[in-house]
């Protein structure tokens, strides 16, 4: 699978219990948290209407209380997430992706905001965006027929830059 592997963290996150297909991670989510359950069953439901053959969730947390948040961002709390789908091809991931992927969508071009990278200079191709701000990091890009989504909260740049690191050449 292309989104994070256990071997990918640094010590202290573990693998919240869900991680894995997108089905089996909406299911267990459901039922710690139907409401965010079903916003997040929406984006997935949205991605699939634009293409989507299947999807692949991991979350790692340094407490098990963030598995339960929207991809484990809580103040203070230390997570990795990480979102892969499939497409049929590179037109419908690239129309997904430039749709935005759970309500993460590329800035508009030209747009200059504190953290924010968009396209090659990401290290992550030319349909990409980082933001980089101090306690979130997030990457979205689309390679191939992929759209991948790397969420990192109260880490450092390293450990983001070694997340993306990790899931990029997976996705081939």
């Amino acid at each position: 699978m292309a989104i994070l592997q256990s071997g990918d963290v640094p010590a202290g996150l573990n693998v919240c219990l869900g991680s894995g297909p997108i089905d089996v991670f909406l299911s267990v989510l459901s039922d710690a948290d139907a409401t965010l359950a079903a916003r997040e069953t929406t984006q997935w439901q949205t991605l699939r209407q634009r293409g989507a053959k299947s999807g692949a969730v991991a979350l790692f947390t340094s407490d098990p209380s963030a598995c339960n948040a929207e991809f484990g961002a809580i103040a203070n709390v230390k997570a990795m997430a990480s979102f892969v789908a499939q497409f049929s091809d590179e037109g419908e991931a690239d129309r997904a992706w430039q749709a935005g992927v759970f309500r993460f969508a590329p800035p508009p071009p030209g747009q200059v905001s504190p953290g924010l990278t968009r396209g090659a200079s990401t290290g992550l191709g030319t349909s990409s965006f980082v933001y980089d701000r101090p306690s979130v990091r997030l990457a979205s890009w689309r390679r191939s027929v992929f759209v991948a989504l790397v969420v990192v909260s109260n880490l450092d740049l390293n450990t983001f830059h070694a997340a993306t690191g990790a899931v990029d050449p997976r996705l081939n």
